[in-house]
C-alpha cells in the first residue's frame, strides 16, 4: 500500500537520522509484530482510550525495555493515530539501517530444514554470488519438491526442482 508507505517514511528516515541502529530495530520490528495485531489498532483506535493505555498495552506486550528513541517514536506513533502504520515503518527503518550497514536480507526457501552448518555453507555462496552481505532466514517451502529459492530485495535465484520442472515444461510444450 503506497499510502502507508508514505505515512511511514518520515517516521523511519526521523528514527535513522537520531542516531538509533540495530537494537532500535530490532525493538521496532517487536513493536510492529505487536501492532499488527487488529485487537491493539481497534483499542488504539477507541477514542475512549488514552494515548498513555496504548503505549503501556503495547510496550508491554515487548518483552525487552525499549530504547528511549523507540519510546519516544512509539509514543508519537500513537499521538498521531498512526499505529497501523508501525509495521511499514519498522520495515523502512530495517532497510535504512541495512542499506547504512551494507547487509541485505535474504530469504532462503527451501523443501526441507536446513541445518547451521549448511546455513553457513549455502550463506557464503550466496553472499559471493550477491557480492554483499546477507542476513538469512529459511522458510520452508515443500512445494519446491527440492533445491532452494533465494530472494534478495527484488533479485530472485531459482535453483528449485519446481522451477527446473516448469523450465522442462515449457521447453516441450513451445
Amino acid at each position: 500500500m503506497a499510502e502507508l508507505a508514505t505515512i511511514a517514511r518520515p517516521y523511519a528516515e526521523a528514527l535513522f537520522k537520531s542516531g538509533a541502529g540495530t537494537a532500535e530495530a530490532d525493538q521496532l520490528g517487536a513493536l510492529a509484530a505487536v501492532a499488527a495485531d487488529g485487537q491493539l489498532r481497534r483499542f488504539a483506535d477507541n477514542p475512549k482510550v488514552v494515548t498513555q493505555q496504548v503505549f503501556d498495552l503495547a510496550s508491554g506486550i515487548v518483552k525487552t525495555p525499549l530504547a528511549p528513541k523507540v519510546q519516544s517514536l512509539l509514543r508519537t506513533v500513537i499521538d498521531n493515530g498512526r499505529v497501523a502504520a508501525l509495521p511499514e515503518i519498522a520495515a523502512q527503518f530495517h532497510a535504512l539501517v541495512n542499506a547504512k550497514s551494507g547487509v541485505s536480507d535474504a530469504v532462503i526457501e527451501s523443501a526441507y530444514p536446513i541445518d547451521v552448518a549448511q546455513l553457513a555453507d549455502v550463506k557464503a555462496t550466496l553472499e559471493k554470488r550477491f557480492q554483499r552481505k546477507l542476513n538469512a532466514s529459511v522458510v520452508i517451502k515443500p512445494e519446491l519438491i527440492g533445491g532452494i529459492r533465494v530472494v534478495v530485495g527484488d533479485e530472485v535465484l531459482d535453483t528449485s526442482v519446481a522451477a527446473r520442472l516448469q523450465h522442462m515444461k515449457t521447453a516441450l510444450v513451445a
